[in-house]
């Protein structure tokens, strides 16, 4: 790689960390819900972050990753039901499932509606499904002698959540 073509492709991807780094700052220094590293270390998951231009495509990006964390949530409390024996558990796990598969379609509408511009209505469908790994957490918490094996699924669902509803607030600005 020659000097000057190394020196663009670092200035391009100092440019791109820079968004998601102030874009994380903005959003973990304005909602307590959100953590700087986690934010960072999510949005810099999904490859396409590197090269998002403006917040909007970042936003999308969050939105897309917190599908992903809540089908594969789904997926899961689905495998552990399967092969739980526990039923306190297993009634928890269910209303889980529920929960999570319900906020599935629910989140397609949320990213066909941000792609298309209409943010308050990305915003309602996104605020709804938040409290789902709220709901599901304090599900076990009501069961005696029951402990979540969601509690770090529920904790990364809702800070995910969290990013998509603040960087949607920043691109509204």
């Amino acid at each position: 790689m020659t000097p000057l073509l190394f020196f663009f492709f670092f200035l391009f991807d100092a440019t791109t960390g820079s968004l998601v780094e102030e874009t994380c700052r903005k959003s973990s220094s304005t909602n307590p819900n959100i953590k700087y590293e986690f934010c960072v270390t999510s949005l810099e998951s999904d490859s396409s972050s590197h090269g998002a231009k403006n917040l909007q495509q970042l936003g999308g990006i969050a939105i897309k990753l917190y599908q992903q964390n809540v089908t594969s949530t789904a997926s899961y409390v689905n495998g552990l039901l399967k092969k739980s024996s526990d039923p306190s558990l297993k009634a928890g796990l269910r209303d889980c499932l529920e929960l999570y598969s319900d906020a599935i379609p629910t989140l397609k509408e949320a990213a066909e509606y941000y792609s298309n511009g209409r943010y308050d209505d990305a915003n309602i469908k996104l605020s709804s499904v938040m409290d789902a790994s709220t709901t599901c957490e304090d599900g076990f918490k009501e069961k005696p002698g029951v402990v979540s094996p969601l509690t770090g699924r529920n904790n990364d669902a809702f800070q995910l959540a969290a990013i998509s509803l603040s960087i949607m607030n920043l691109v509204k600005q």
